[in-house]
């Protein structure tokens, strides 16, 4: 990355683009303050006048994640269409997709530490994101007997743990690699197995 950025004042975005490519090379925690000023080509110094540390460039990079996060999901949920179900199932799919695609977003938003509430514009982008799945698990969890019924918020929950396990054992790396099948063929499998547990679709 050239100085050029800098110069048209585009340093804080400059040293989120650095600070991505370090974490998806050694993670959230395995960088220095220094080290993103210097693969961004500018002083030490420069990026506080931006971040007041590491922990706000990766709540920056979150923030950012989470925004692009909730476009993605929001997209694939597509208004519930063409049902319920495959919308559902199509949220599953965006969320590897999402983790497989933007690694520095996805580190930082969930494998930093780095707390939802960090920051009010952070809290507002994550909640934004879980959002889109509590509703897909609200219009698919309709049908159950509401004194049944999981809170959409669980619902939700199980699915987002379900899915960054995979993401975790299964995404990284060479696809295949610990498994011989595919993260999305693990996920399909798993959310068919929670959603039979619920009566949403019929056994086998």
């Amino acid at each position: 990355m050239s100085k050029r950025g800098y110069h048209h004042g585009n340093l804080r975005q400059a040293l989120v683009e650095a600070a991505l490519d370090l974490i998806t090379e050694k993670g959230p925690t395995g960088f220095t303050m220094a080290e993103a000023a210097k693969r961004a080509e500018v002083s030490a110094a420069a990026p506080y006048r931006h971040f007041s540390g590491r922990d706000d460039l990766i709540a920056e990079i979150a923030t950012q994640g989470f925004e692009l996060f909730a476009d993605v999901l929001d997209f694939a949920y597509n208004d519930g269409k063409p049902s319920p179900l495959a919308s559902f199932e199509a949220v599953g799919r965006a969320y590897l997709a999402f983790a497989r695609k933007y690694p520095g977003h996805y580190m930082a938003m969930f494998e930093s530490g780095v707390s939802p509430g960090q920051t009010p514009e952070l809290s507002r982008a994550s909640e934004r994101a879980n959002k889109v799945l509590t509703r897909a698990a609200d219009a698919l969890s309709v049908r159950i007997p509401a004194d049944r019924r999981p809170p959409s918020a669980m619902f939700a929950a199980h699915i987002t743990a379900m899915s960054h396990g995979i993401v975790e054992l299964y995404t990284r790396g060479k696809p295949g690699g610990r498994a011989p099948f595919t993260p999305e063929e693990l996920l399909e499998a798993g959310i068919g197995i929670y959603l039979r547990g619920l009566g949403l679709i019929e056994r086998d």
